[in-house]
């Protein structure tokens, strides 16, 4: 479906869905967001006492058919996972669940190996692309897949419980996974063919100082690639601190130091990746999408269509149409793109931030399996990556986050939403806008699309002005009501 040209699609996204809110989370999850739970440490629902209430009572969810279970609990490098891995250790041993602890290790590789252990869950202790004084839970089910608003909402109700230990015949023991990264990283390789060689290869692998830093750059060098590691030395302190994903500089401009071919950037728990051209420029996840689905579909090995979300760029939406690859958009959060697959049955999808889900591989977005994938659309085109980009042409695209803690409050205000219907009816049929609070961090975020460059920061400052002095307007309000 053209984005643009179907205005009925068009009507809905900018004019009563200008405002995106994620109403489940809004309504009936206390505690879960977008992505699990997520804070700064020593808040609320970051802390031990909070975390130890979690554990049992997503224990007590997990036993609730009396049949014994075991989870495993991975983390990223941040200093508090120590802390909250105690604390989920104590949690699960008091309702009689056993605990695999992983050690840091990427969040898909827990998604991974809680289906080949046989596990009845899988934790991430991360907060993901944050910094290091942020720290949260992700859950998996036995299946590897994010888990389902029903079974966040009976662990809320659980938290409600009062919590009771098991008899000590029944407490859960815990044991250490030694073999966990050496596992993912012949999960990974196996992700391209054994006939494509990264021999001739020289890529800078940034990990983010985070749960990669052990394992990335030995799938690419054990594939033939020369490697070139940065931000490989957590210090507990160091995530995603100048590096990563999120903040590339570094890795450009090692790229064009040691002229190597392409520059792979992780977060601190390994599910998003962007990369590097030769020439320093950002390949984002809407870029990296495009690749490896033209790929596979020249390849003859893509099933059904792509998955995007509504922060997709319109441009590959339109370089869909040209390839005759189908094209639907979800809302935002790489569980959403799985839940959409599924349904479809179809394989691919993926975010602009850099979450890519091949359902042939993993339930999540990975990373490290992502990169291989559009290193091997390099090896089969034998074509550097600014080339293959090249097939799509992105819209500008501007992004701006406000911070507020009452991100749902001010959202929902009526004249809020009035004066922003204002500005975005003023808007050409080539210009979108989209604001949501976010589900990872305390801000709301706004995005501004166009094909007309010189309307893109107008239209932002206009957005961002009444959205601001509406943040202003409702903290005093929700403080008194407090």
């Amino acid at each position: 479906m053209d984005f643009l040209a179907d205005k009925r699609y068009y009507s809905i996204l900018i004019g009563q869905s200008a405002i995106y809110l994620n109403t489940v989370n809004a309504t009936e999850l206390r505690y879960f967001g977008t992505d699990g739970i997520r804070g700064h440490v020593g808040d609320v629902c970051v802390n031990p006492e909070f975390i130890l209430k979690l554990g049992w009572a997503f224990g007590k969810v997990l036993t609730a058919d009396g049949q014994k279970a075991h989870v495993l609990i991975g983390k990223d490098t941040r200093i508090s996972g120590y802390m909250l891995e105690s604390a989920l250790e104590a949690g699960f041993s008091a309702a009689g669940v056993d605990i695999h602890l992983l050690g840091p290790m990427p969040t898909p590789a827990v998604a991974y190996l809680t289906r080949t252990l046989r596990a009845k869950a899988g934790i991430v202790i991360s907060a993901s692309h944050n910094p290091y004084n942020d720290n949260g839970i992700k859950f998996f089910s036995a299946e590897g897949c994010k888990l389902s608003n029903d079974v966040e909402l009976a662990i809320e109700r659980m938290l409600d419980e009062p919590l009771v230990t098991v008899d000590s015949n029944h407490l859960g023991k815990a044991i250490r996974i030694i073999d966990a990264p050496g596992r993912y990283i012949e999960f990974c390789k196996h992700a391209i063919s054994t006939q494509i060689s990264l021999a001739g290869l020289k890529i800078v692998v940034d990990c983010a100082n985070g749960a990669t830093y052990h394992i990335a750059p030995n799938v690419y060098r054990e594939l033939g690639a020369e490697v070139i590691e940065l931000a490989v030395k957590p210090n507990g302190f160091n995530i995603n601190a100048d590096c990563g994903s999120t903040q590339p500089a570094a890795l450009q401009s090692a790229v064009l130091d040691v002229g190597a071919d392409v520059g792979i950037a992780l977060d601190g728990d390994g599910d998003r990746i962007i990369m590097i051209d030769a020439n320093g420029e950002i390949v984002d996840g809407d870029e990296l999408l495009f690749i490896i689905a033209k790929h596979l579909h020249r390849a003859g090995t893509l099933r059904g269509g792509v998955v995007g979300t509504v922060m997709s760029n319109v441009g590959m939406e339109r370089a869909f149409q040209d390839l005759e690859i189908p094209f639907i958009r979800t809302d935002v959060g790489d569980r959403h793109i799985a839940r959409q697959l599924h349904q479809l049955q179809w394989q691919l999808g993926g975010e602009s931030s850099g979450h890519i889900i091949h359902l042939g591989f993993n339930q999540t977005g990975d990373g490290i399996v992502a990169g291989l994938l559009v290193l091997a659309a390099m090896g089969m085109a034998r074509q550097p990556l600014a080339k293959l980009k090249q097939g799509m042409c992105k819209f500008p695209q501007v992004t701006c986050n406000l911070q507020t803690y009452h991100a749902q409050t001010v959202l929902k205000s009526a004249r809020l939403q009035k004066d922003i219907q204002a500005i975005i009816s003023s808007f050409d049929q080539n210009t979108r806008a989209l604001i949501r609070s976010s589900g990872t961090e305390p801000v709301i975020r706004v995005m501004v699309e166009s094909s007309e460059p010189q309307l893109l920061h107008a239209a932002m400052d206009r957005l961002t002005d009444v959205i601001r002095e509406s943040i202003k307007q409702s903290e005093p309000a929700v403080a008194n009501s407090d």
